[in-house]
């Protein structure tokens, strides 16, 4: 009987050992204790924001300040960046687009950074936050839509009537466009928290079971190769929500199909 007890109460432990919550990275904590939040409230998620601000004005700023004909590895990476966003705005929206470089950029710079802050070991991926993502995809379908209207006034709209279209689907066409239209800012935002979220998520659970030693191997090549991976999508992220940002201005500057 007691062996039974002593076996039970192994089990449990090693039941226990395996109990981890990989969405605990996620939650939203205060800086200087306590458990309520407010809006102004200092939070973790303050923080690691303030931390992206800061490590952009060090790139774009500090590392510039003193530009030589033979760059430093900060001035490199900055004039890469400036020129990759240039070209991308230019390409997608035309010359017209280039006097709104920076704001693209701007919006470019803190997502890449903050992408690639999280993947830091015990920091915060703030672009995992719907609260965030949403209001810089808001941010980009207001401008956009204001400018449009700014630019065109009523014409704007002619944004929405397929005048290719045969006559009679015109209006059907009309109603599907408008609907994507309001949808952008919801997939725009959903797009960069879930991707950012859901590969940390991964990584969480593989290291739980690092844990255990019969496996800890493979958990460990497969946290290796999932954050390879991460670092590519922090890219890729930025570089969807800038190049779409892209998309949706050159709809404002040419509404017309």
């Amino acid at each position: 009987m007691a062996t039974e007890t002593q076996a039970a109460g192994q089990a449990a432990e090693e039941g226990a050992g395996l109990v981890f919550h990989p969405m605990d990275q996620f939650i939203v904590k205060p800086l200087f204790g306590g458990d309520a939040v407010a809006w102004y409230t200092p939070t973790n998620v303050t923080l690691w924001m303030g931390l992206a601000v800061l490590a952009i004005l060090a790139l774009l700023v500090l590392s510039t300040s003193r530009r030589a004909i033979v760059p430093s590895r900060g001035q490199s990476i900055a004039e890469l960046a400036y020129g990759f966003v240039y070209k991308m705005v230019e390409d997608v929206t035309g010359k017209d687009g280039v006097k709104y470089f920076p704001y693209i950029m701007t919006l470019f710079m803190f997502i890449v950074v903050a992408n690639f802050l999280g993947l830091i070991p015990g920091a915060f991926t703030t672009t995992s936050h719907l609260a965030v993502t949403v209001v810089m995809a808001l941010a980009v379908f207001l401008t956009v839509t204001l400018l449009g209207f700014y630019l065109h006034g009523i014409s704007f709209l002619k944004l929405f009537w397929i005048s290719a279209a045969p006559l009679p689907l015109r209006p059907v066409l009309a109603l599907i466009e408008l609907i994507s239209y309001f949808v952008r800012p919801v997939s725009h935002s959903i797009r960069l928290m879930g991707n950012m979220m859901a590969g940390h998520a991964v990584m969480k659970v593989f290291a739980g079971f690092a844990a255990i030693i019969a496996i800890a191997p493979v958990s460990v090549l497969a946290i290796s190769a999932i954050y390879a991976l991460e670092v590519l999508v922090a890219f890729i992220q930025a570089y969807v929500f800038a190049i779409l940002t892209c998309v949706y201005l050159k709809d404002a500057l040419h509404p017309y199909h």
